[in-house]
Protein backbone atom coordinates (compact mmCIF):
# COMPACT_ATOMS: atom_id res chain seq x y z
CA UNK A 1 0.00 0.00 0.00
CA UNK A 2 1.19 3.33 -1.01
CA UNK A 3 -0.93 5.78 0.57
CA UNK A 4 -3.22 5.92 3.33
CA UNK A 5 -5.47 8.50 4.87
CA UNK A 6 -6.47 8.56 8.10
CA UNK A 7 -9.62 10.74 9.22
CA UNK A 8 -11.59 10.81 12.34
CA UNK A 9 -15.10 11.50 11.95
CA UNK A 10 -17.40 13.62 14.78
CA UNK A 11 -20.32 16.00 12.94
CA UNK A 12 -19.75 17.74 9.86
CA UNK A 13 -21.48 14.79 8.65
CA UNK A 14 -22.23 16.58 5.12
CA UNK A 15 -18.92 17.21 4.10
CA UNK A 16 -18.33 13.44 4.20
CA UNK A 17 -19.32 13.00 0.59
CA UNK A 18 -17.74 15.56 -1.20
CA UNK A 19 -14.37 14.93 0.99
CA UNK A 20 -14.28 11.27 -0.30
CA UNK A 21 -14.88 12.43 -3.97
CA UNK A 22 -12.41 15.22 -3.39
CA UNK A 23 -9.78 13.09 -1.85
CA UNK A 24 -10.38 9.70 -4.46
CA UNK A 25 -9.51 12.50 -7.34
CA UNK A 26 -6.70 13.46 -5.75
CA UNK A 27 -5.18 9.81 -4.84
CA UNK A 28 -5.96 8.46 -8.41
CA UNK A 29 -3.59 11.06 -9.38
CA UNK A 30 -0.53 10.13 -7.27
CA UNK A 31 -1.48 6.29 -7.13
CA UNK A 32 -3.97 3.36 -7.50
CA UNK A 33 -2.24 2.25 -3.99
CA UNK A 34 -4.27 3.62 -1.58
CA UNK A 35 -6.77 3.66 1.19
CA UNK A 36 -9.20 6.19 2.88
CA UNK A 37 -9.64 5.09 6.53
CA UNK A 38 -12.62 7.06 8.12
CA UNK A 39 -13.33 6.71 12.05
CA UNK A 40 -16.19 7.15 13.17
CA UNK A 41 -15.64 8.51 16.88
CA UNK A 42 -19.09 7.68 17.84
CA UNK A 43 -20.51 10.94 15.96
CA UNK A 44 -24.02 12.24 17.12
CA UNK A 45 -24.96 12.99 13.67
CA UNK A 46 -24.83 9.28 12.82
CA UNK A 47 -22.19 9.57 10.52
CA UNK A 48 -21.80 5.43 10.21
CA UNK A 49 -24.41 5.73 7.93
CA UNK A 50 -22.67 7.79 5.46
CA UNK A 51 -19.35 5.56 6.05
CA UNK A 52 -21.07 2.17 5.91
CA UNK A 53 -22.57 3.72 2.07
CA UNK A 54 -18.86 4.76 1.05
CA UNK A 55 -17.05 1.84 2.06
CA UNK A 56 -19.70 -0.51 -0.01
CA UNK A 57 -19.43 1.67 -3.54
CA UNK A 58 -15.62 1.71 -3.14
CA UNK A 59 -13.78 -1.29 -1.06
CA UNK A 60 -10.56 1.34 -1.17
CA UNK A 61 -12.26 2.94 2.17
CA UNK A 62 -12.19 1.28 5.44
CA UNK A 63 -15.26 2.34 8.09
CA UNK A 64 -13.91 1.74 11.69
CA UNK A 65 -16.91 2.05 14.55
CA UNK A 66 -15.70 3.38 17.66
CA UNK A 67 -18.35 1.70 20.75
CA UNK A 68 -18.26 5.62 22.23
CA UNK A 69 -16.65 8.66 22.01
CA UNK A 70 -12.78 7.83 22.86
CA UNK A 71 -11.68 11.45 21.34
CA UNK A 72 -9.81 12.82 18.14
CA UNK A 73 -6.50 11.97 18.97
CA UNK A 74 -7.24 8.64 19.65
CA UNK A 75 -9.43 8.14 17.13
CA UNK A 76 -6.56 9.15 15.04
CA UNK A 77 -4.87 6.29 16.90
CA UNK A 78 -7.31 3.77 15.84
CA UNK A 79 -6.59 4.92 12.07
CA UNK A 80 -3.13 4.84 12.45
CA UNK A 81 -2.79 1.43 14.14
CA UNK A 82 -4.87 -0.05 10.68
CA UNK A 83 -3.08 1.74 8.36
CA UNK A 84 -0.84 -0.10 5.79
CA UNK A 85 0.37 2.40 3.58
CA UNK A 86 4.07 3.52 3.56
CA UNK A 87 3.03 6.81 3.89
CA UNK A 88 0.30 8.06 5.76
CA UNK A 89 -1.94 11.25 5.74
CA UNK A 90 -4.00 12.42 9.09
CA UNK A 91 -6.61 15.08 8.18
CA UNK A 92 -9.61 16.28 9.78
CA UNK A 93 -12.84 15.20 7.96
CA UNK A 94 -14.27 18.92 8.02
CA UNK A 95 -12.66 20.04 5.07
CA UNK A 96 -10.32 23.13 6.26
CA UNK A 97 -7.85 20.84 5.53
CA UNK A 98 -7.69 21.03 1.38
CA UNK A 99 -7.31 17.21 0.06
CA UNK A 100 -5.81 19.18 -2.50
CA UNK A 101 -3.29 19.89 -0.42
CA UNK A 102 -1.98 16.30 -0.09
CA UNK A 103 -0.49 16.53 -3.53
CA UNK A 104 2.16 19.13 -2.35
CA UNK A 105 2.71 17.51 1.20
CA UNK A 106 3.57 14.27 -0.79
CA UNK A 107 5.85 15.74 -2.95
CA UNK A 108 8.11 17.34 -0.35
CA UNK A 109 8.17 14.00 1.33
CA UNK A 110 9.96 12.82 -1.78
CA UNK A 111 12.74 14.87 -0.80
CA UNK A 112 13.74 12.62 1.25
CA UNK A 113 11.11 13.51 4.72
CA UNK A 114 9.70 11.64 7.16
CA UNK A 115 7.23 13.89 8.53
CA UNK A 116 5.80 16.74 6.79
CA UNK A 117 3.51 18.95 8.78
CA UNK A 118 0.67 21.41 7.31
CA UNK A 119 1.08 24.91 8.60
CA UNK A 120 -1.69 27.08 7.93
CA UNK A 121 -0.97 30.50 6.75
CA UNK A 122 -4.32 32.31 7.46
CA UNK A 123 -6.30 30.12 10.10
CA UNK A 124 -10.38 30.08 9.54
CA UNK A 125 -10.66 29.78 13.21
CA UNK A 126 -12.33 32.29 15.58
CA UNK A 127 -9.82 34.22 17.15
CA UNK A 128 -10.40 32.96 20.80
CA UNK A 129 -9.41 29.55 19.33
CA UNK A 130 -6.40 30.49 17.52
CA UNK A 131 -5.26 32.59 21.06
CA UNK A 132 -6.01 29.72 23.57
CA UNK A 133 -3.99 27.60 20.77
CA UNK A 134 -0.65 30.20 20.84
CA UNK A 135 -1.15 30.05 24.88
CA UNK A 136 -0.54 26.66 24.87
CA UNK A 137 2.05 26.41 23.02
CA UNK A 138 3.85 29.04 24.48
CA UNK A 139 3.48 27.36 28.02
CA UNK A 140 4.07 23.81 26.55
CA UNK A 141 7.04 24.90 25.37
CA UNK A 142 8.39 26.82 28.45
CA UNK A 143 7.04 22.66 30.54
CA UNK A 144 9.34 20.60 27.97
CA UNK A 145 12.11 22.92 26.86
CA UNK A 146 10.60 22.90 23.15
CA UNK A 147 10.15 24.83 20.76
CA UNK A 148 6.49 23.99 19.24
CA UNK A 149 4.73 26.50 16.05
CA UNK A 150 0.86 27.15 16.88
CA UNK A 151 0.41 27.53 13.34
CA UNK A 152 0.92 23.51 12.89
CA UNK A 153 -2.14 21.30 12.94
CA UNK A 154 -2.57 17.61 12.38
CA UNK A 155 -2.86 17.93 8.89
CA UNK A 156 0.35 15.83 7.90
CA UNK A 157 1.79 13.11 5.97
CA UNK A 158 4.29 10.58 7.55
CA UNK A 159 6.19 7.57 6.69
CA UNK A 160 5.45 3.94 7.81
CA UNK A 161 8.69 3.96 10.27
CA UNK A 162 7.11 7.03 11.74
CA UNK A 163 3.96 6.06 11.98
CA UNK A 164 4.82 2.56 14.11
CA UNK A 165 6.54 4.81 16.36
CA UNK A 166 4.03 7.06 16.94
CA UNK A 167 1.60 3.86 17.59
CA UNK A 168 4.55 2.07 19.78
CA UNK A 169 3.19 4.90 22.42
CA UNK A 170 0.30 3.63 24.36
CA UNK A 171 0.30 6.92 26.62
CA UNK A 172 -3.30 7.32 28.02
CA UNK A 173 -3.11 11.38 27.37
CA UNK A 174 -2.35 11.69 24.18
CA UNK A 175 -1.18 14.55 21.34
CA UNK A 176 -0.63 14.13 17.60
CA UNK A 177 1.81 16.58 16.73
CA UNK A 178 3.76 16.93 19.64
CA UNK A 179 4.51 13.34 19.58
CA UNK A 180 5.66 13.18 16.27
CA UNK A 181 7.65 16.25 16.74
CA UNK A 182 9.39 14.07 19.57
CA UNK A 183 9.81 11.08 17.54
CA UNK A 184 12.33 12.81 15.86
CA UNK A 185 13.00 11.75 12.17
CA UNK A 186 13.73 14.07 9.25
CA UNK A 187 11.16 16.88 9.88
CA UNK A 188 9.46 19.90 7.83
CA UNK A 189 6.51 21.86 6.82
CA UNK A 190 5.02 23.71 4.20
CA UNK A 191 2.19 26.62 4.00
CA UNK A 192 -0.89 25.36 3.05
CA UNK A 193 -4.53 27.15 2.45
CA UNK A 194 -6.79 26.67 5.14
CA UNK A 195 -10.15 26.72 4.55
CA UNK A 196 -13.33 27.30 6.18
CA UNK A 197 -15.21 24.21 8.29
CA UNK A 198 -17.84 23.16 5.70
CA UNK A 199 -20.58 23.22 7.55
CA UNK A 200 -21.37 23.92 11.88
CA UNK A 201 -18.70 24.48 14.47
CA UNK A 202 -16.29 22.49 15.82
CA UNK A 203 -16.99 20.52 19.27
CA UNK A 204 -13.63 21.41 20.85
CA UNK A 205 -14.87 24.18 22.98
CA UNK A 206 -13.16 26.15 25.74
CA UNK A 207 -13.51 24.13 28.66
CA UNK A 208 -12.80 20.91 26.66
CA UNK A 209 -9.42 22.73 25.00
CA UNK A 210 -8.13 23.61 28.38
CA UNK A 211 -8.95 20.29 29.85
CA UNK A 212 -6.94 18.29 27.52
CA UNK A 213 -4.22 21.19 27.16
CA UNK A 214 -3.99 20.29 31.36
CA UNK A 215 -3.75 16.90 30.96
CA UNK A 216 -0.68 17.01 27.94
CA UNK A 217 0.87 19.13 30.43
CA UNK A 218 1.08 16.98 33.61
CA UNK A 219 1.14 13.45 31.57
CA UNK A 220 4.18 15.14 29.45
CA UNK A 221 6.26 17.38 31.99
CA UNK A 222 7.31 16.94 35.82
CA UNK A 223 8.23 20.99 35.48
CA UNK A 224 4.81 22.11 37.27
CA UNK A 225 5.66 19.87 40.44
CA UNK A 226 9.41 21.52 40.26
CA UNK A 227 8.07 25.09 39.91
CA UNK A 228 6.06 24.61 42.88
CA UNK A 229 8.80 23.09 44.55
CA UNK A 230 10.55 26.72 44.08
CA UNK A 231 7.52 27.98 45.15
CA UNK A 232 7.13 26.24 48.27
CA UNK A 233 10.65 27.02 49.16
CA UNK A 234 10.65 30.58 48.43
CA UNK A 235 7.72 30.84 50.33
CA UNK A 236 9.12 29.49 53.54
CA UNK A 237 12.01 31.89 53.20
CA UNK A 238 9.28 34.77 52.88
CA UNK A 239 7.38 33.63 56.15
CA UNK A 240 10.65 32.31 58.25
CA UNK A 241 11.87 36.19 57.56
CA UNK A 242 9.00 37.96 58.76
CA UNK A 243 8.88 35.74 61.89
CA UNK A 244 12.24 36.77 62.57
CA UNK A 245 11.00 40.52 62.15
CA UNK A 246 8.18 40.31 63.99
CA UNK A 247 9.85 38.68 66.80
CA UNK A 248 13.01 41.37 66.70
CA UNK A 249 10.35 43.99 66.27
CA UNK A 250 8.57 42.72 69.10
CA UNK A 251 11.04 43.21 71.76
CA UNK A 252 13.08 45.67 70.31
CA UNK A 253 10.56 48.53 70.08
CA UNK A 254 7.34 46.35 72.50
CA UNK A 255 5.39 45.73 69.35
CA UNK A 256 2.52 43.30 69.70
CA UNK A 257 2.14 41.11 66.84
CA UNK A 258 -2.07 41.25 66.16
CA UNK A 259 -3.99 37.64 65.24
CA UNK A 260 -4.94 39.15 62.22
CA UNK A 261 -1.59 38.64 60.49
CA UNK A 262 -0.97 35.23 61.91
CA UNK A 263 -4.13 33.98 60.82
CA UNK A 264 -3.44 35.23 57.48
CA UNK A 265 0.00 33.98 57.50
CA UNK A 266 -1.81 30.72 58.10
CA UNK A 267 -4.12 30.83 55.72
CA UNK A 268 -1.51 31.66 52.98
CA UNK A 269 0.95 28.37 54.06
CA UNK A 270 -2.19 26.42 54.37
CA UNK A 271 -3.28 27.60 50.64
CA UNK A 272 0.08 26.74 49.42
CA UNK A 273 0.22 23.27 50.98
CA UNK A 274 -3.35 22.33 49.16
CA UNK A 275 -2.31 23.30 45.94
CA UNK A 276 0.49 21.97 46.05
CA UNK A 277 -1.03 18.43 47.30
CA UNK A 278 -3.92 18.68 44.59
CA UNK A 279 -1.12 18.70 41.87
CA UNK A 280 0.77 15.85 43.38
CA UNK A 281 -2.38 14.24 43.52
CA UNK A 282 -2.97 15.35 39.78
CA UNK A 283 0.53 13.59 38.93
CA UNK A 284 -0.35 10.20 41.16
CA UNK A 285 -4.09 10.27 39.37
CA UNK A 286 -2.19 10.19 35.73
CA UNK A 287 -0.08 7.63 36.97
CA UNK A 288 -3.17 5.42 38.45
CA UNK A 289 -5.02 5.86 35.06
CA UNK A 290 -1.85 4.71 32.76
CA UNK A 291 -0.95 1.83 34.57
CA UNK A 292 -4.37 0.01 34.36
CA UNK A 293 -3.42 -0.45 30.66
CA UNK A 294 -6.84 -0.37 29.36
CA UNK A 295 -6.97 0.18 25.33
CA UNK A 296 -7.32 3.18 24.25
CA UNK A 297 -9.75 2.60 22.08
CA UNK A 298 -12.86 0.21 21.55
CA UNK A 299 -13.61 -0.43 17.88
CA UNK A 300 -17.52 -1.93 17.57
CA UNK A 301 -17.35 -2.26 13.76
CA UNK A 302 -14.69 -2.45 10.94
CA UNK A 303 -16.00 -2.74 6.76
CA UNK A 304 -13.42 -3.56 4.26
CA UNK A 305 -10.57 -3.90 6.18
CA UNK A 306 -9.95 -7.34 4.98
CA UNK A 307 -10.21 -6.42 1.43
CA UNK A 308 -7.80 -3.68 1.64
Amino acid sequence: MDISVVIPVYGCKAALQPLYERLTKVLQSITDSYEIILVDDHCPQNSWKIIEDVCNQDHKVIGIKMSRNFGQIKAITAGLDYSSGQKVVVMDCDLQDRPEEIINLYNKSLEGYDVVFARRKNRKDSTLKVLVSKIFYKVYSFATDGNYDPALCNFSIISRQVVDSYCSMRELHRAYVIYIKWLGFKQTAIDVVHEDRFEGKSSYNFKKRTQMAFDILTSQSDKLLKLTAKFGFLVTLIALLVIVYLVINHFVNDVTVGWTSIIAVQFLIGGLIIMVVGLIGIYIGNIFMQVKERPLYVTEKVINKEES
